[in-house]
């Protein structure tokens, strides 16, 4: 069934402030990615992720699907952003549709996320990557266009790019 709701909610007037952190991933967005093997060939794909305010307004989800040229869905899944303000911690969780695994992006583990002037990063545990740890970093947000750049590391002290994503505003 097609979606034909694109009303992308409000943020509760109550909800932590700190929400609006990622409210720059509310509407809809296309995407391209090139992604950077081990071997060292790229590949790149398409794809779409859709933000909204969910519950009331006190949380964030959306939706990221990640497609191959002839159109197969190759990631398909769900963050759920939610700021608890009384521990001053985000908790962000990605639902994989595909398996039906759940990945903890903020453990406090590994410092949780962190904001600056120009970027959001956090760093987790995927246990479907090949790696032991990603960065996740999205920088160069503006309201039409942000970027997500993926890292890996074996010890959390050497990064390297394994994917960037380019993001293009379609919808609000």
């Amino acid at each position: 069934m097609e979606k034909t709701d694109q009303s992308y909610g409000k943020i509760n007037p109550k909800a932590p402030a700190a929400l609006s952190r990622f409210a720059f991933l509310i509407g809809k967005w296309w995407f391209h990615a090139k992604f950077h093997s081990a071997s060292g060939e790229s590949q790149e794909f398409e794809g779409t992720w859709e933000g909204r305010y969910i519950l009331d307004g006190y949380a964030i989800a959306d939706e990221y699907r990640m497609t191959n040229s002839s159109g197969e869905v190759l990631v398909l899944g769900t963050n759920f952003r939610v700021y608890d303000a009384a521990k001053q911690l985000w908790n962000i969780k990605w639902l994989n549709a595909l398996d039906g695994t759940w990945v903890d992006l903020t453990s406090q583990e590994f410092g949780g996320a962190h904001f600056d002037d120009h970027s959001v990063s956090y760093i987790f545990k995927d246990p479907a990557a090949a790696w032991p740890y990603t960065r996740a970093t999205y920088t160069s947000i503006s309201p039409v266009n942000f970027t997500w750049r993926g890292e890996k590391s074996d010890n959390r002290n050497t990064w390297s790019e394994f994917m960037i994503i380019d993001c293009h505003r379609t919808a609000r």
